[in-house]
């Protein structure tokens, strides 16, 4: 490591919001450490004495009150495991984001130096000195996840009005720079699959998608279910705002059709009701069930016709976020796999 300094990283961010970008965060934290081959420890993840902790300053906002004693107890535990672990000295990323008051950042630092003598915080600019822009291109290069919001789910409320359009423009970005790992995700997402379909439902008919390049590829799922004697539906475009359903038994059933997407032209199937479960791809998922398609709104109208239909959304891992923008004709998925 540069300047002869090998850092540990000491992962302790309880604030975050829900619990899976909680995990997102976490294991890209753990992925690119491996990736350097450096020590990481795993703080404690315990939301609620966290909530508890900043009690009466939920209506604070961003950069208030509310983020300063989230600072504090957050490099309070950093400080502490420094000096147990029997580090000099300790630092913080919370230094180099864009969403954070640098004042309040060195006071919490500050504060914690004080609590445990022997330890220093080390108080760095990390947006000065071309470090932002060599921030933004680390990014790129590890193809890190670059998160939407501070963590809280206050901070997610009061974010700036996040829009579909904006929205969707972010999880393209989160897909370039994710690009060479989607390969891996959807292989694992698919893993989820099989176990999701084997374990709680017999799923014939059931409602699927042909995967787009920036999609989760489920085609081995699709074949593997066919082989299995599943009836297995895709979507066709037929206008401006609707689709049908065809059956699809091999990729030689394909066309391309609509917007040169590869559509079915298997026997049609209209027996809605007969539906176990969809499989539905999104741009982006919130805990809540909300989806955010790519804006023409094919599936709302196609999965309003099929309301005792159990509807999974499917997505990557970084597209998961704390909230999705919604409309009151859009469709809630009853779980998600990423």
């Amino acid at each position: 490591m540069q300047h002869d300094i090998r850092p540990t990283i000491y992962y302790y961010n309880p604030n975050i919001w829900p619990r899976e970008e909680y995990e997102i965060r976490k294991q890209e934290s753990q992925r690119h450490a491996e990736s350097l081959g450096l020590q990481w420890i795993d703080g404690d993840y315990d939301h609620r004495q966290w909530l508890h902790d900043i009690c009466g300053l939920e209506q604070e906002p961003e950069r208030g009150r509310r983020c300063e004693q989230c600072f504090r107890l957050r490099l309070m535990a950093a400080a502490r495991t420094a000096s147990e672990r029997g580090f000099s000295c300790f630092a913080t990323t919370l230094a180099s984001s864009r969403w954070k008051n640098l004042e309040q950042v060195n006071r919490a630092g500050l504060a914690a130096q004080e609590a445990f003598p022997g330890v220093t915080f080390w108080a760095q600019n990390w947006r000065k000195g071309g470090l932002q822009e060599r921030r933004n291109q680390l990014l790129k290069q590890y193809q890190f996840y670059n998160q939407q919001y501070c963590g809280c789910e206050f901070s997610a409320h009061s974010a700036q009005a996040l829009t579909k359009p904006l929205l969707r423009e972010q999880m393209r970005q989160a897909k370039r720079q994710h690009a060479t790992l989607l390969p891996q995700y959807s292989h694992l997402i698919v893993d989820k699959l099989y176990a999701l379909l084997n374990a709680s439902f017999h799923p014939s008919p059931l409602l699927a998608y042909w995967p787009l390049s920036d999609e989760v590829d489920i085609r081995p799922l699709l074949d593997h279910l066919v082989a299995e004697g599943t009836t297995v539906l895709l979507p066709r475009v037929t206008g401006d705002t609707t689709m049908e359903l065809r059956r699809y038994t091999s990729p030689s059933d394909l066309r391309e059709g609509a917007f040169h997407i590869l559509e079915p032209t298997g026997d049609l199937f209209t027996a809605y009701e007969q539906i176990a479960v969809a499989l539905i791809p999104g741009m982006a998922f919130d805990a809540a069930g909300h989806r955010l398609g790519r804006g023409r709104g094919y599936y709302d109208r196609l999965l309003a016709l099929m309301p005792h239909t159990h509807k999974v959304g499917v997505c990557f891992p970084f597209q998961r976020v704390a909230n999705v923008p919604t409309e009151s004709h859009d469709i809630l998925m009853d779980g998600v796999i990423a």
